[in-house]
């Protein structure tokens, strides 16, 4: 009897797979509900954070069903390809907290350094270090646009003679950062930029 029970649970394990595959909602909720437990438990253990770890968990399910093209069976299991997703989704928290905790140092060591400066608030300064941050990310040339307009004060035709780039490419250049700019620093996504 527990032979026969054992071949029905591969059998609705591979039903459910299956259906996972095909992008049946009902089998994602299914395997949410099976797997998601060991999925969080792994999030939990390595994040010490309950709500970190029941993000992840969501993170983890979303990435699978977009990239449920991806799994093969005969690569491995289901629970394996689940727990690699989480893996890397784990890997991505720890480097954001670090992210966040470097960029609350880099904004206190500003902090102190302006201190004796009265008209310095702290969200100015983490405005500044948040700012900064966001600026490296931009691609090279937008990069080297915004920061010759921004702290060395310079118009976009003077940026054109110093760099020997058609004022049309300086431009492009610094509108096309500065709308990167704009969509990262809105306050709805700094959750998502931390969750990357």
């Amino acid at each position: 009897m527990t032979t026969a029970l054992h071949i029905n649970a591969e059998i609705d394990d591979s039903a459910l797979v299956d259906g996972f595959r095909n992008g049946d909602e009902a089998s994602l909720e299914a395997l949410h509900r099976r797997w998601g437990p060991l999925v969080y438990a792994h999030a939990r253990r390595s994040t010490g954070d309950a709500r970190e770890a029941e993000d992840i968990m969501q993170l983890v399910f979303f990435a699978a069903w977009r990239g449920r093209a991806g799994f093969t069976p005969e690569r491995g299991t289901l629970p394996g390809w689940l727990l690699g997703i989480t893996r890397r989704k784990i890997a991505d928290a720890l480097a954001a907290r670090t992210r966040r905790t470097e960029l609350v140092d880099a904004a206190a060591a500003q902090l102190l350094l302006t201190v004796t400066d009265e008209a310095v608030r702290p969200e100015a300064v983490l405005d500044r270090v948040l700012l900064t941050d966001e600026l490296s990310r931009l691609p090279n040339h937008q990069r080297q646009v915004l920061n010759l307009a921004f702290y060395d004060d310079l118009t976009q035709t003077q940026i054109a003679e110093l760099t020997g780039w058609p004022l049309g490419t300086v431009k492009s250049h610094a509108r096309r950062g500065m709308h990167r700019l704009a969509s990262r620093l809105q306050p709805d996504t700094g959750r998502e930029r931390a969750a990357r």
